[in-house]
């Protein structure tokens, strides 16, 4: 067994958008080619269910957009093991299984669960157990590969912790079986959660302030345009602040040195035009000028090979066929080492 695997994944809940891309895309890509670890990328269907269980065609629809996006960022089935969870049954049975070593309260207890909850308007009737439950579901993920390392980001600390409580009791109830998996954070706060474009701290479908992978030129102009800057920067020679500031913030995140010579050569650096606008001086269209020009070029080879894929959904359902049928096969034995522990292996 691989000392080295990491286990990540999406919701297919919608296209996905920049913050995925600095957040996690970006990494797993980097990680995925740094060839040190064995790599399993999960399509979270069934966890996408648990609150659009009357609307599955949104997230069947959705598989196969999530699929395109990672293919289009770098992602390479020939490196990494990319698959549907929905595909892989031992997932739900190892999720039966460790159901009974957690307590409703500690389930009640997970700060990213109760944060969640609170978002979500559809729940005023009540709360679908199998979103409930969905820390136990995500632990099944992580021990089915075995995986020692999950990127997550700061927010999904509290689902880690809670796989690590699992894996702990089931290993001191039924000897060591599961192996403890750690987390990996972003190393920068700033590209673990991007803002929205409209300066709200999440980015997202519902709340429509994202810039999408799959976006056209046009449309990211147009995005870029109606950005939130600085309210009170109302004149060009007003003092700007940068640090709320959605457009400096993509800025230091995506705006190379390379940008600043081919776009802006008034400007060396980040910290250069930061410093200009912060003293005043510099108006708000020539930085979101600027900031389109860096995501056009940083976009669109990701948007080229996007519409490239687009054109073989064949190729993109067998890839997930065949490397759903591989991770089956490494859950089907962590699921058998499982049932042995617990001694329900009974015909063997």
């Amino acid at each position: 067994m691989s000392t080295n695997i990491i286990l990540t994944g999406d919701r297919p809940t919608g296209n996905l958008h920049i913050g995925h891309y600095v957040g996690s895309l970006r990494k797993r890509v980097e990680l995925q080619n740094s060839g040190k670890y064995e790599t399993f990328i999960m399509i979270a269907d069934a966890q996408g269910l648990t609150d659009n269980a009357e609307t599955p065609e949104k997230v069947r629809e959705n598989v196969l957009n999530v699929a395109l996006d990672y293919l289009a960022v770098g992602l390479d089935p020939k490196k990494s093991t990319i698959f549907i969870q929905s595909q892989i049954p031992e997932l739900t049975e190892l999720t039966f299984f460790y159901s009974n070593l957690v307590t409703v309260a500690r389930l009640q207890r997970n700060p990213t669960v109760k944060t969640e909850i609170e978002q979500k308007e559809k729940f005023k009737n009540g709360v679908p157990v199998g979103f409930f439950t969905y820390p136990i579901s995500q632990a099944a993920d992580i021990t089915a590969f075995n995986a020692t390392v999950v990127p997550v980001g700061e927010d999904q600390l509290p689902m880690i912790e809670q796989t690590r409580e699992i894996v702990h009791k089931f290993n001191s109830i039924y000897g060591e079986t599961l192996v403890m998996p750690n987390a990996m954070v972003p190393e920068n706060a700033t590209e673990a959660r991007l803002p929205g474009i409209d300066g709200n701290a999440k980015m997202g479908k519902s709340l429509n302030n994202a810039i999408y992978l799959s976006d056209d030129e046009n449309t990211i102009a147009a995005k870029v345009k109606t950005m939130f800057t600085d309210p009170n920067h109302l004149r060009v020679e007003d003092p700007g602040n940068t640090t709320d500031n959605p457009v400096f913030i993509y800025l230091s995140v995506f705006a190379k040195p390379e940008h600043f010579s081919k776009f802006l050569p008034d400007y060396k650096n980040y910290a250069e035009l930061a410093a200009h606008y912060e003293r005043g001086g510099l108006g708000d269209v020539k930085v979101k000028k600027f900031l389109n020009e860096v995501l056009q070029e940083t976009l669109r080879p990701i948007r080229e090979r996007r519409q490239m894929f687009e054109k073989n959904p064949e190729y993109i359902m067998q890839m997930l066929k065949e490397g759903s049928a591989a991770a089956r096969r490494v859950a089907a034995k962590t699921t058998d080492r499982v049932k042995r522990a617990m001694k329900l292996n009974y015909f063997e």
